[in-house]
């Protein structure tokens, strides 16, 4: 039985992924894609860094293939291999050669966290060569001419163990996150959940207090992913202090003296 035709178009996005621009990176991003030069996202856990990604797919009108890394992904996990099956064995893409063949934005995110020799296997895609060798199949893929590749981490959880390659670093054009200005980011709060305006400020005021202990006790501040999780929350029905604590709080820190002040920066700001 011939297997059915790959169909790329799959992985477009049809709704545009709301996103509030800080300064110029969707011209940055849109002139890197149209020379096709890989691209690394920079920026502190929930700022933005993915949907910045999933907006200007959309924006650019191109298929996005998303691989959340981790320590125990392989080689095979991003190129393929070979499964068994009732008729023998037969070969399987992975998502990166899928987004070389098939001409789609492939997206690694935290990037970091993949072992090293992982990520060795993305060089060939990033360079002049644009190809793919699948060693195990004895095939060397062409990228289409829509491909791309893009990777995001996070340079605050850097170490000596757990850091890009220079090899790797220097393959990419890069462009830095932070989290969006006060107002910026009560206007994403607002319209990713619909709540007041006035409570999205709170919200932030809440995020800017906790940011301030990064590094003198918190290892990271509060993103703008929590505060739409606790104004989501509030829309549910759950007490806005309750709120707060559930989705502000509580998953960034076990540190009961930093708890502490942090519940009190909610007592007083909801006061």
């Amino acid at each position: 039985m011939m297997n059915s035709p790959f169909d790329i178009q799959q992985y477009k996005i049809t709704q545009e992924p709301y996103y509030q621009p800080q300064a110029n990176e969707i011209e940055l991003y849109t002139a890197a894609y149209a020379a096709r030069l890989p691209v690394m996202l920079k920026g502190p856990t929930g700022c933005g860094k993915s949907r910045f990604v999933e907006h200007m797919a959309w924006k650019l009108g191109k298929p996005l293939i998303t691989v959340a890394c981790n320590e125990d992904m392989t080689a095979s996990d991003l190129v393929g291999r070979y499964l068994l099956d009732a008729n023998g064995t037969r070969w399987l893409d992975g998502p990166l050669t899928l987004a070389a063949r098939y001409g789609a934005i492939c997206y690694l995110d935290e990037v970091v966290e993949a072992r090293q020799d992982t990520t060795v296997a993305i060089h060939p895609l990033t360079d002049h060569r644009r190809n793919l060798p699948l060693d195990k199949k004895g095939e060397l893929v062409t990228a289409h001419a829509d491909f791309q590749m893009v990777i995001s981490y996070n340079p605050g959880y850097q170490s000596l163990m757990k850091d890009l390659k220079q090899s790797t670093k220097q393959r990419f054009t890069a462009m830095e996150f932070d989290y969006a200005q006060p107002n910026v980011e009560a206007d994403i709060v607002t319209q990713e959940t619909g709540v007041d305006r006035a409570l999205a400020m709170q919200l932030v005021e809440i995020a800017t207090i906790a940011r301030k202990l990064k590094g003198h006790g918190l290892d990271e501040g509060i993103s703008t992913r929590l505060l739409v999780y606790a104004a989501t929350l509030m829309n549910g029905g759950v007490a806005v202090r309750d709120a707060c604590r559930m989705a502000l709080v509580r998953p960034i820190t076990d540190d009961a003296d930093i708890r502490d002040t942090l519940d009190h920066a909610i007592d007083a700001i909801f006061a």
